[in-house]
């Protein structure tokens, strides 16, 4: 029995029910077109039920035109009585109707189907939003009579081995959609988990990403109280701990923190729940210190199935215990069935019952069900299909506990869990990521600064830091979203970063005043004396490690100045030569008289970059079969002619692209910086710099988040050979010991370094999911830094510091030589990576890390109120009462409380 429709369609941006049901409605029938790309048409669905359907199950179903799966297609969110009540999509399509009448809404959402890879050019989804033309038709709206269909499946013979189900909806807050869908995603899929609690008192929905709660809690406040009650009465799990299921590989440790330190205080805040999982079961790899984050915010367990996804060597095990680069142990779980996403088939079932790898140190498994990744969650027939099989759903938590508790002789995996796939996602988006390096630097300066002037703005800062957390999302930082979510992340990164530069400057204004003396301001943890522009000239000053210093004249040695010439520029440490094409000849290290090149440095190389599958996700091995050397120059100026800085300008075109670095040496300085512009325009295309060196090791070394880990450069094995791009932070050493080379940069993250040839990935162009990926304008800075020994005493991390930390110098009144330093440490070897105001008090947060992988004890001073000293978690929760001496094990991170 066909139902009476009427509609309204909405371009741009969607508006509350309230505004929407006013408008004006026009006769819809089913076979008529509606929803121009990415509109919302609201329509107002009425009927009557037949008298002689009382007392059996009525349902209205539609049939909005779906094409496609769940999640990936047009979708609705039906309102009765002025509140969610369910979604509609191809998965969940019939509405309950309890009554006589039928009256109702459906906000119907146009979202059309972006590419992963396929025909060229992939559709714009930023084009679509003008597009016209309706894009579906409705094809069904009519009541039925609904019964159940008989089960046809028999319980399943578990033997010893017992499966917990979860079910679950994964939804990505963006990625073939903007954050908007996202929000409207977690209405439709969460009001109709509700609905499913209610008809099934076992079963228990597990949902992640406290983000999304503040989005239900703010746009539909009825739907988020009929959460709360269902966590209260444990049917709704919130899991996860993290903001968003952020990527791991990109943010900086500081950044990982937040994520934790906010996703676990919403939900102790909101439920007075504290999950002990981290769960991330989509997320492009794992770093090595990962598991210490873990354990410091308060977690017990790690979830994820994404190494099932490697494209060389898959796991080994699915329950062992993940052992950190300090030493840190969590308990970690990869679901057997492979899957976010399960259907409840008998067949997947029993497949993920005989994919478990430990079945003689541990009897039971996790399974995930529910559509997934655009969300839609679980079905009445899945749950149904529990009961059937006779497997128990259950809480996430329970699972963890009881599995850690009966597990034994588990095997102990040490290190990464790096994935053998997606290696693109370190390089595509390449001004996103930049944008994110920024911000985590604003904020950081923000804080500090806002600390050291006694200025207070918790408020901004924690909606900017929520803001950065949002767009580190694993679709979103990575790269492998449509166009329209890199329109908003570019504005937003931007806006986070210059307003937390805002409130560093009002706190230098406060420190600082306004005269005629300058002053410097150094964020990083170590002092400094180097080379800045300021004042329309170039001033050697110094600074104290997390402080600043009135400046006086300050002068180098003449053997420290730079000499530049036509083919050369020189200081006291290093000799640079360069060839008529710009590349480098030769840089010879004085100090040592050893020369750092093997062959030609600073070469660009452009590869082809046809991944088989996952345009914008993936760099596949073939990459390498196919390079061109950009070697034609087609300008060459000096800039700075020598003395505290020399400066050379070189020009290059290729293809249809442009690029222009500055070569810059500073006086006395071992870091020659490569500061580049360009304008890319190529497509299918992979930019990297490659320097060969006159250094052979076995492996190189990469920073990661709170420290550093090792990875060959040899291809001897099929894990190494899996490892021919990877990923770090701001900088990568090759040494033997007594000599190294450090690549450092400011915002890129991809490696490769194999045989003596280090390797920097620059710019990608994939063309799905966003046909216009990378392409435009882009401004980064790498920097070579030979150095005689060791990388840790050579300053290798300072250098990768300073580089992604600018000293700031500001005009000021206070008196000449005046300095002071917040935080200083006597040890190199510890680093401070935050200084901000505590969540809850006015104390001080300091956060501390042991950098160079080795054991030592070291003495904090401090010019700030620290009449009480203790050591917390990264939830600022206080442990113990301590001093400013502190002995450390490697790479152990250390939160110190400081109270006036």
């Amino acid at each position: 029995m066909e139902l009476e429709l009427t509609a309204r369609t909405i371009r741009g941006e969607p508006v509350p029910y309230e505004e929407a049901i006013r408008g004006e409605f026009r006769q819809i029938d089913v076979g008529d077109p509606w929803g121009p790309p990415w509109s919302t048409t609201w329509i107002h669905v009425r009927g009557k039920v037949p008298d002689e359907w009382a007392g059996q199950d009525v349902v209205a179903v539609f049939d909005l035109g779906f094409e496609g799966a769940t999640g990936f297609t047009c979708e609705a969110l039906a309102w009765k009585e002025g509140r969610p009540w369910r979604g509609v999509d191809p998965n969940h399509r019939r509405l309950p109707i309890d009554g006589p009448e039928v009256d109702f809404y459906l906000e119907a959402a146009a979202n059309p189907t972006a590419t992963e890879e396929g025909v060229e050019p992939a559709p714009s989804m930023i084009a679509l939003r003008e597009s016209p033309e309706p894009a579906f038709v409705i094809r069904q709206a009519e009541l039925a009579l609904w019964r159940a269909p008989s089960p046809n499946v028999q319980k399943l013979d578990t033997g010893s081995h017992v499966i917990t189900a979860v079910g679950h909806a994964h939804i990505d807050p963006a990625w073939k959609w903007p954050l908007r869908e996202g929000e409207r995603k977690c209405a439709r899929s969460w009001s109709t988990q509700l609905e499913l609690m209610e008809a099934n008192p076992d079963y228990i929905f597990a949902c992640s990403q406290p983000a999304q709660y503040a989005w239900i809690k703010a746009s539909y406040p009825d739907l988020y109280v009929r959460i709360k009650e269902k966590v209260a009465s444990g049917q709704w799990e919130p899991i996860g701990a993290m903001w968003v299921e952020a990527d791991c590989n990109l943010p900086s440790g500081e950044a990982l923190v937040r994520q934790l330190m906010h996703g676990k205080r919403f939900f102790l805040d909101e439920f007075g729940y504290e999950t002990k999982i981290l769960w991330l079961p989509d997320v492009f790899g794992y770093p090595g210190n990962l598991p210490q984050l873990i354990k410091e915010s308060g977690c017990e367990y790690f979830l994820t199935q994404k190494l099932s996804w490697n494209d060389t060597n898959k796991p080994t095990h699915n329950t062992f215990l993940w052992e950190g680069i300090d030493g840190s142990r969590v308990f970690t779980h990869f679901p057997p069935a492979d899957t976010y996403n399960g259907d409840f088939s008998p067949q997947e079932v029993e497949a993920s019952m005989r994919n478990f790898k430990d079945a003689p140190r541990s009897n039971r498994s996790l399974y995930l069900f529910g559509f997934g990744d655009g969300g839609g969650g679980p079905t009445a027939e899945m749950i149904e299909s529990a009961h059937t099989l006779g497997v128990d759903i259950g809480h996430a938590a329970e699972f963890f506990e009881r599995a850690s508790a009966e597990a034994h002789d588990l095997a102990t995996v040490r290190g990464e869990l790096y994935f053998e796939l997606h290696r693109g996602t370190y390089t595509t988006q390449s001004r996103t990521k930049r944008l994110n390096r920024l911000a985590q630097k604003a904020l950081r300066e923000a804080e500090m600064w806002s600390v050291a002037s006694d200025h207070h703005s918790p408020s901004e800062l924690d909606a900017l830091w929520k803001a950065l957390l949002l767009n580190q999302f694993h679709d979103i930082l990575p790269g492998s979203s449509i166009d329209w979510v890199y329109e908003q992340a570019e504005r937003d990164l931007s806006e986070i970063a210059f307003a937390a530069l805002r409130v560093a400057a009002r706190s230098f204004k406060e420190i600082a005043g306004d005269g005629y003396r300058a002053a410097v301001f150094n964020v990083n943890s170590h002092p400094r004396r180097e080379v800045i522009e300021f004042g329309h000239r170039l001033r050697l000053v110094e600074a104290p490690s997390c402080g600043w210093a009135v400046q006086k004249e300050l002068s180098v040695r003449d053997e420290e100045r730079v000499r530049v010439t036509d083919r050369g520029m020189e200081n006291n440490l290093l000799r640079v030569r360069w060839d008529d094409r710009g590349l480098l000849a030769s840089v010879w290290d004085k100090q040592v008289e050893r020369e750092v090149l093997a062959g030609p440095g600073n070469l660009l190389q452009i590869h082809n970059d046809n991944p088989k599958r996952w345009d914008a996700w993936d760099i596949d091995f073939a990459h390498r079969d196919s390079v061109a050397e950009l070697t034609a120059l087609t300008e060459q100026r000096i800039e700075e002619p020598g003395g505290l800085r020399g400066a050379v300008a070189f020009g290059r075109e290729f293809g249809r692209s442009r690029i222009t670095q500055r070569m810059v040496l500073d006086a006395g300085s071992r870091v020659l910086r490569f500061e580049s512009e360009v304008d890319w325009r190529e497509v299918h295309k992979l930019l990297k710099v490659a320097f060969p060196v006159t250094v052979r090791a076995d492996d190189a070394t990469y920073e990661i988040q709170f420290g550093h880990l090792k990875r060959p450069t040899h291809m001897n094995t099929t894990q190494a050979r899996a490892m021919f791009e990877v990923c770090a932070q701001r900088w990568a050493d090759l040494g033997d010991g007594r000599y190294g080379v450090a690549l450092l940069n400011d915002s890129k993250h991809g490696y490769d370094i194999h045989g003596s040839t280090m390797r920097l990935s620059l710019l990608r162009a994939p063309t799905h999911p966003d046909p216009t990926a990378d392409q435009g304008k882009h401004s980064f800075t790498y920097a070579l830094m030979p150095h005689p020994g060791d990388f840790r005493g050579a300053g290798v991390i300072e250098a990768a510091e300073d580089l992604n930390g600018p000293l700031r110098a500001v005009f000021t009144e206070l008196p000449d030589g005046e300095a002071e330093s917040l935080i200083a440490v006597d040890t190199r070897q510890v680093i401070v990576e935050a200084i901000k105001r505590a969540e809850d008090s006015d104390a001080v947060i300091v956060r501390l890390y042991e950098a160079w992988g080795r054991p030592c004890r070291a003495h904090v001073t401090t010019t700030l109120p620290a009449r009480r000293v203790t050591l917390c978690d990264l939830l600022e929760r206080e442990r113990e009462e301590t001093s400013l001496a502190l002995d450390f094990r490697p790479f152990q991170i250390v939160t110190l409380k400081l109270e006036p």
